[in-house]
């Protein structure tokens, strides 16, 4: 059993068995994560009749995505497996766009692109074959009038499916790809700073 989690742009959660997304709930609000994300984990818990004590793996959405927003939605994960015993396994969000695109039916050259506040955008690009989707290039970050591809099939995501984000980084699992918990992809540098030295005051 696999609670998905996702803070990426919005909120969203899922509970998923193998293939199959049992709930998935989810918010578009930007603003609230901290407050919504306790709720829409228990919500979707209760939704899909399972105990928390039963989830083995949580998936946890890495971004791209503004700071304060996925930080809420990696925490919340980390949290969780933690309190339950599970696995934590990390995943890029904007694949899970992509692998939505893949299921409805799209092939050929795709870009996936999200907000990221203060006029710019996040985005990535895939190559959507029959077999599956393959990030070719991103995330990145630019301004509205920089972004790439121009050719490609776009998709301006609003949220991110958490059932869409737990099935496609179980499915890599499955493969063999797994990958490393490393660092929120913000892709830029939070606002704030280490304040300097203090002035001497004569």
């Amino acid at each position: 059993m696999l609670l998905a989690l996702d803070t990426s742009a919005g909120s969203s959660v899922a509970v998923i068995d193998g293939d199959l997304v049992l709930s998935e709930l989810s918010t578009e609000d930007t603003m609230r994560h901290a407050e919504v994300i306790g709720e829409l984990i228990a919500g979707a818990l209760g939704e899909a009749g399972v105990d928390g004590s039963r989830i083995r793996t949580v998936v946890s959405g890495m971004g791209p995505g503004p700071f304060t927003g996925l930080r809420v939605g990696i925490a919340a994960a980390r949290a969780f497996a933690w309190g339950v015993g599970a696995e934590l396994l990390p995943a890029t969000s904007h694949d899970a766009v992509a692998f939505g695109e893949w299921e409805a039916g799209f092939h050929g050259p795709l870009l996936v692109v999200t907000d990221a506040r203060r006029r710019e955008l996040y985005w990535s690009s895939y190559d959507v074959a029959e077999s599956g989707i393959a990030r070719t290039d991103g995330p990145a970050l630019c301004k509205p009038d920089e972004v790439p591809y121009p050719d490609f099939e776009r998709v301006d995501a609003t949220q991110v499916s958490a059932g869409a984000l737990g099935r496609h980084a179980w499915a890599e699992r499955q493969r063999g790809v797994v990958e490393e918990f490393g660092e929120p992809l913000y892709l830029r540098a939070p606002d704030v700073t280490v304040p300097g030295a203090r002035k001497r005051v004569s």
